[in-house]
């Protein structure tokens, strides 16, 4: 775990939160007084602004181009995933504030915010480094979309009630041809997320792999496959005359054509989480309710 050693320089702040959420209204008159009492200007997003008049306001996207501290997202996954992908590039580190969904990545609970906060300012709190997946979708022979996760990638059914066809490919060697609802190619962030469900092994942080997750394969002998980061993985789609679903963290994405080439390896560009304490383990134990001792 890296530590911020003057994560305070700039002393700017940009805050990002789920849309809709009533608590949000609640916090943000602390936060931002907090903020000031401390030396920080600050900048939110436009479903942060919706709760607050007379603030700079700007996209997730632009964040990255300001010299932030770090961002806070008041949330849960889904609305750090956003933010993440949204300001990697920059290496702005991100901090996520629970505000009631499960939340592996956004493991600040209400009541800690300021208490983490005050570590944040003083520089004694640390941060995990995230690897993320870049993949890009090839069709005839020319790149036409490109993505960077940070959970995972699926290639998932479109419209069609059908099994999903795809060939994979591991550094150019032909693996297998799978027929399933989707496929995922997940980061070990995303171990946790939507391969866990379809039965996929859980990778601590660390481990430098990605998971392919068949979800509902048609043979039983199709298992999640665990392969190093630095390979190429490479998906080729054949669907017929009908589409399949290319989804970004479970946010963004495209649909695909059959003979749509799917590439994908390790990003450029790595997530910091800033993070309070505990281990991975504790996290798991936590969320995932496992016995204690």
């Amino acid at each position: 775990m890296a530590m911020v050693k003057d994560p305070a320089s700039g002393k700017a702040v940009g805050i990002v939160s789920k849309p809709n959420k009533a608590e949000v209204a609640q916090i943000l008159p602390g936060l931002t007084k907090w903020l000031s009492a401390h030396g920080y200007s600050f900048v939110f997003d436009p479903e942060t602004a919706a709760h607050q008049s007379g603030v700079d306001t700007i996209s997730r996207e632009e964040m990255a181009a300001r010299k932030l501290s770090f961002v806070i997202v008041l949330g849960g996954d889904g609305t750090l995933l956003s933010a993440a992908r949204a300001v990697a590039k920059a290496g702005i580190p991100v901090v996520g504030v629970n505000l009631g969904a499960l939340g592996f990545l956004t493991e600040v609970p209400l009541e800690d915010l300021y208490p983490t906060l005050d570590s944040i300012d003083k520089g004694s709190c640390g941060y995990d480094i995230r690897s993320m997946v870049h993949c890009e979708v090839e069709r005839k022979g020319s790149i036409i979309a490109t993505y960077d996760a940070v959970n995972d990638v699926v290639v998932g059914k479109g419209t069609i009630a059908r099994l999903n066809h795809c060939d994979v490919y591991i550094d150019g060697v032909f693996v297998s041809r799978y027929q399933a609802d989707s496929l995922i190619v997940s980061t070990p962030t995303g171990s946790t997320a939507y391969s866990l469900a379809a039965g996929g092994p859980i990778l601590m942080p660390k481990v430098e792999s990605f998971v392919v997750t068949p979800v509902s394969a048609h043979s039983l002998t199709h298992r999640p496959l665990v392969v190093q980061d630095t390979s190429q993985i490479e998906i080729v789609v054949m669907t017929g005359d009908e589409e399949a679903y290319l989804s970004i963290d479970g946010q963004a994405g495209m649909p695909m054509l059959d003979g749509d080439r799917l590439h994908c390896r390790k990003s450029e560009y790595q997530v910091k989480l800033l993070h309070i304490g505990g281990t991975f383990f504790d996290v798991l134990r936590t969320k995932l309710k496992w016995g204690q001792r």
